[in-house]
């Protein structure tokens, strides 16, 4: 399965999604917003980034492109309950495999990650 890094600012939701992704046989880790993800990032091997937009101290359009710069090879996915900050992520279009609405459901969550894993 693939490792996983998740950032979100919003503790019940990370730990909502890190859970039902473990499920489903992924490693994740976790981090509360885009520069302690850009740091956990550091140490590679992720598959995957799965990260929200709107966040504190680096938000998730700062941290994909950072993300992308120095790992070409890593998926990203983003997630956001802003209309606003998903056209944000027009410019990320070449790098990142979607970007998921808030609310999701369990279900929505695990396929968009899925769907991005085998882009």
């Amino acid at each position: 399965m693939a490792k996983i890094l998740i950032t979100e600012d919003e503790d019940s939701l990370r730990i909502f999604v890190a859970r039902a992704l473990r499920l489903d046989g992924h490693e994740t880790v976790e981090a509360p917003d885009g520069a302690a993800g850009l740091d956990a990032l550091t140490d590679g091997g992720f598959d995957l980034l799965l990260s929200d937009i709107r966040m504190p101290v680096m938000d998730g359009i700062e941290l994909a492109h950072k993300a992308a710069a120095a790992h070409p090879a890593l998926k990203i996915l983003l997630m956001t309950g802003y209309a606003d900050q998903r056209e944000r992520a027009d410019d990320l279009a070449s790098k990142i495999i979607d970007v998921v609405s808030k609310p999701f459901s369990l279900p929505d969550i695990r396929r968009a990650v899925a769907q991005a894993l085998a882009a």
